[in-house]
Formats: structure tokens, sequence, C-alpha cells
């Protein structure tokens, strides 16, 4: 990891950035946009279906645009990018999941049967 601190353009995060990998990666989440809305406005599938393939191509999506928008890899480069991003989700599921755990539990509590 030796790279010049004068010029910004020697740092390995700058070098891996190209105008292929960006237009690969927006035009793949444009067509997948595209998909979803089709799938959405054509009732193309029940609704529970269509929760899981919207579900599915949102996920895909995202590991997508971490690849190449993100260009989070398994690189020497990229590594500790990578290992902080999977060391965060499920912290952030937690933290999510965990917030609406307690404001359920606070509903179920606090509302007078009757008035809710």
């Amino acid at each position: 990891m030796s790279h010049g601190h004068d010029n910004p353009l020697d740092h390995p995060e700058v070098k891996l950035a190209n105008t292929r990998g960006y237009l690969i990666g927006y035009v793949f989440a444009l067509a997948m946009m595209i998909l979803s809305l089709g799938l959405v406005k054509g009732h193309a599938l029940t609704p529970n279906a269509l929760t899981v393939v919207l579900s599915l191509i949102a996920f895909v999506v995202i590991l997508v645009q971490l690849y190449f928008l993100f260009h989070l890899d398994l690189s020497e480069t990229q590594i500790w990018h990578t290992v902080a991003l999977v060391l965060t989700i499920p912290l952030f599921i937690m933290a999510v999941g965990l917030t609406i755990w307690m404001f359920y539990t606070l509903h179920m509590r606090t509302m007078i049967p009757g008035l809710g």
C-alpha cells in the first residue's frame, strides 16, 4: 500500500474507478427497476410471490451496486472496506429489528382497548 501523498490520483481507491464499472452497475440497476415496475403494474404474481420476487431483485441489485459502484470486493486494496461492511450489516439489522420490537411492545402495552 505504498502510494504518494502528493497526487490524489495515486491512491488505490481512485485507481479502481472506471466508467465501465459504473455503467454496468447503473444499467443493471435500471433494468432491474424496470423489471420490478413491470411486475407490479402487470399484476403478474400473487402479492406474497411478488413480495418475495421484489425482495430477491432488491438483494441482487444491492450486491451488484456494492461491487460495481462501491468497488467492494476481496482484493487487497478493498478487503478492509468489505470487512467493515460485513460487520456493519448485522449491527444495522439488529438496530432496526430491536427498534421495531421496542415500538411493537410499547404499542401493545400502552394502547387502551377500543381506542386503537
